[in-house]
């Protein structure tokens, strides 16, 4: 009888190490995968990594702002640089993010790459999509001198990183307001089309659904929005835990086609400040305005009063005061 007792004991005891030695090894596995997704990400995040000549701070800054401690700015730049093999460019969209870690909220807005701004490193008035001619520091000096606000970030995206990043995460979806075609960007060129409704987009559609704007009747203002919108959207996409775990996959995307000067600390304190965020905490603004022909040259004009207006709420939002 006691030898069967301890027969049992025994046979309970290697169940148990084999129970404990299966978990020991889950453990381990995603403590490996979670070293190796670290190491991924940091790999990305300093391939990415290209500070500015003017160096940590912008001009109109006392001192470098640490993000996610403080209020900051990102400029965001789409570049279209596939004619120029790589080289060069143009901004084909420019977007201004503010983030206050106050009230854990963000805005946005677009700004038509048609707009009619004074460009500091030319000496004179130009659409403001041509700064990036000189470098993205003229781009970056010229959206502060046209918001008066100091731009603390930026980065820069390319067509096929944009496509790439996409795709990875599995897609955008956007609600169209209307039917509609536009060609992709790449040669031989197809027409996509969208249909009113809700649509879920790969990383081509949703390049196209930012980009058209001839067939838009609101012109710069609906690819405004919908340029807004795509960000939202992936915004919600890369938060979700499917595309969490695929990080070091996105990372590798960002590494090889976005450049920019935040660093892994600096997005390590977002995720740790801006915990729940979504896609809901971002306020999304419009720069209102009209085109006009009247200098030759198609322009997008933006109202002064209303500019005036929106300077203020970005100014509030980033805690400054201009000068």
């Amino acid at each position: 009888m006691e030898q069967t007792r301890r027969r049992i004991v025994k046979k309970k005891k290697k169940r148990w190490r084999k129970v404990l030695l299966f978990f020991m090894v889950i453990i381990l596995a995603i403590a490996g995968y979670g070293a190796y997704v670290v190491y991924e990400a940091t790999k990305a995040a300093n391939d990415s990594y290209v500070q500015l000549s003017r160096g940590e701070k912008s001009k109109l800054r006392n001192k470098a702002v640490q993000f996610g401690k403080e209020p900051v700015s990102i400029l965001l730049l789409g570049v279209e640089d596939y004619a120029s093999g790589g080289k060069g460019g143009r901004t084909d969209s420019i977007m201004v993010a503010t983030f206050n870690p106050e009230s854990k909220s963000m805005k946005l807005m677009s700004i038509p790459r048609d707009t009619r701004v004074y460009i500091p490193s030319k000496d004179k008035k130009a659409k403001i999509n041509s700064a990036y001619n000189n470098g993205k520091e003229s781009t970056i000096e010229t959206v502060e001198d046209f918001l008066d606000i100091p731009i603390d970030f930026y980065a820069t995206v390319n067509f096929e990183g944009f496509k790439e990043i996409i795709d990875e995460i599995g897609g955008v979806t956007v609600d169209v307001p209307f039917d509609f075609w536009e060609y992709t960007d790449t040669f031989p060129r197809k027409k996509l089309y969208y249909k009113e409704g809700k649509q879920k987009l790969n990383g081509e559609e949703a390049l196209g659904y930012t980009r058209m704007r001839k067939r838009d009747p609101n012109g710069d203002f609906g690819r405004a929005d919908r340029q807004k919108e795509v960000v939202k959207a992936a915004f919600d996409a890369l938060i979700t835990p499917k595309n969490l775990l695929k990080v070091d996959d996105i990372a590798k995307h960002v590494g090889d086609n976005v450049e920019t000067n935040l660093k892994v600390t600096d997005l390590l304190a977002f995720t740790t400040k801006f915990k729940g965020f979504t896609s809901q905490d971002i306020k999304t603004l419009t720069l209102e305005g009209e085109g006009d022909s009247s200098l030759g040259t198609w322009y997008f004009m933006p109202d002064q009063d209303a500019l005036e207006k929106t300077k203020k709420e970005l100014q509030d939002h980033l805690n400054y005061k201009a000068k």
